[in-house]
């Protein structure tokens, strides 16, 4: 017995030790071989589709003022929305007026990180546009940019009226001639299919139902409908001639609204301000927070909402949502799990071209790590570090006033003499 009992524990340190080697060889093997898989992928035309996509509008320049979202959770009157929104504006108006002009944001195509699926910036027009290979080691930064240009191919197909359809629409899906099932369900004329729910429906009696709208899938092909097929194989992909008369119809575009403001709440979000679409922490945000970053398929829902917002006629709630997600992730540090789609996904499904550079500024802007910052070329990125210098410098000039004994003195010497003054005011009335 002494004996068996000796070699089952001398079989298990060896099968440990085996086991650990085989991880540690496992671990090393995927870092070296991941890139140079990546690239020939690539090079085949492989693509790895982490969200969904759909048609979007034209990216435009139209300039709108960029909403601010509101970052606490206490603070939940419309008033602290719109004044947060003023004076922020009045701030950039400032210190950014003349920045966004081509030749300021113009870059080259050899530029570390040019992404060749990203129109954000400009670019000569006589430069071919294509990827260009460079020396560099196989780093987690350039592991992060990989993974952001096959984002960037998807939501450029979506911001330009996806001229690439990369998949065929399901023979389940396809219907007659004239047939427009997203507008009849959001007309509610018809039910969804498979759940057989109208939209009133939905909108009454789905409203926090937390439960059911995490773990039934085939509700969000049809509360927003997008030009691609998703998982869904009996919802119908949008079609022109159906967003044409979507935005021309008031009853669709109100009981598109209300599918919005029911997703917000079931992420913990809610909207503020139904004119500039700014958007606020709910009062249930901590419990529902904690389900968004718990259950990651949620971002591609997230993705399909902005991509159908720009699409049917709420293109100016996209910036606030997304600017809302940046702030929680960013300076709150809240969502870890849904920060990577923010940066990848969300930022660029805005079709406004200048919102969003000033996202993607905001975004580097709050970055812990800045060289690890791949959303933009490294050209844009050395303009802005000298304003995140300053805001370094303003930050640390204020916290040393606020730690410093001898202007604390001053303050409170100040305030004695205001009071004092307004003591013999008073006295003298």
């Amino acid at each position: 017995m002494l004996i068996m009992v000796w070699f089952v524990r001398r079989v298990y340190v060896l099968a440990d030790w085996f086991w650990r080697r085989l991880c540690f060889i496992w671990i090393h093997f995927r870092r070296i071989c991941a890139p140079i898989v990546g690239r020939t992928l690539r090079a085949i035309g492989f693509r790895r589709n982490e969200h969904g996509s759909q048609h979007g509008e034209p990216e435009t320049n139209d300039h709108d003022r960029r909403p601010k979202s509101c970052l606490s959770p206490e603070e939940v009157g419309q008033v602290y929305c719109e004044g947060r929104r003023d004076a922020a504006a009045s701030e950039d108006t400032v210190r950014h007026e003349g920045e966004f002009n081509a030749e300021e944001f113009r870059v080259e195509t050899t530029d570390e990180f040019y992404c060749d699926y990203d129109s954000t910036w400009e670019t000569e027009e006589s430069q071919e546009v294509t990827f260009k290979k460079t020396n560099r080691q196989a780093t987690f930064t350039q592991y992060k940019f990989n993974r952001f240009r096959d984002a960037a191919r998807d939501m450029q197909n979506y911001r330009h009226g996806y001229p690439y359809q990369t998949r065929p629409q399901r023979r389940s899906m396809q219907v007659s001639h004239g047939d427009k099932p997203n507008l009849n369900f959001y007309l509610g004329l018809r039910a969804s299919s498979p759940d057989g729910v109208y939209i009133s429906d939905f909108h009454n009696g789905w409203y926090g139902e937390y439960d059911t709208l995490e773990y039934v899938h085939t509700y969000i092909q049809w509360l927003f409908p997008l030009q691609e097929p998703g998982m869904n194989c009996d919802a119908s992909t949008l079609t022109k001639a159906e967003i044409e008369d979507f935005l021309e119809n008031t009853t669709a575009k109100k009981n598109l609204l209300m599918s919005y403001k029911l997703m917000l709440d079931f992420y913990g979000i809610e909207l503020c301000n139904e004119e500039t679409g700014d958007v606020r922490r709910s009062l249930k945000w901590r419990e529902r927070f904690n389900n968004l970053n718990s259950h990651t398929h949620n971002n591609l829902r997230i993705t399909r909402i902005l991509k159908c917002l720009g699409t049917l006629g709420y293109q100016h709630y996209q910036a606030p949502l997304v600017h809302f997600f940046l702030e929680e992730t960013l300076i709150h540090r809240e969502l870890p799990k849904v920060k990577d789609s923010v940066l990848s996904y969300f930022l660029f499904a805005v079709l406004d071209k200048r919102q969003r550079r000033e996202l993607i500024k905001f975004a580097y802007l709050n970055y812990d790590c800045s060289d690890e910052f791949v959303w933009c070329p490294k050209k844009i990125q050395m303009k802005w570090s000298v304003f995140k210098s300053q805001k370094e410098m303003r930050n640390k000039v204020a916290l040393e006033h606020r730690t410093d004994p001898c202007i604390q003195y001053l303050n409170e010497d100040s305030k004695d003499e205001d009071e004092t003054s307004e003591a013999a005011k008073a006295e003298y009335v």
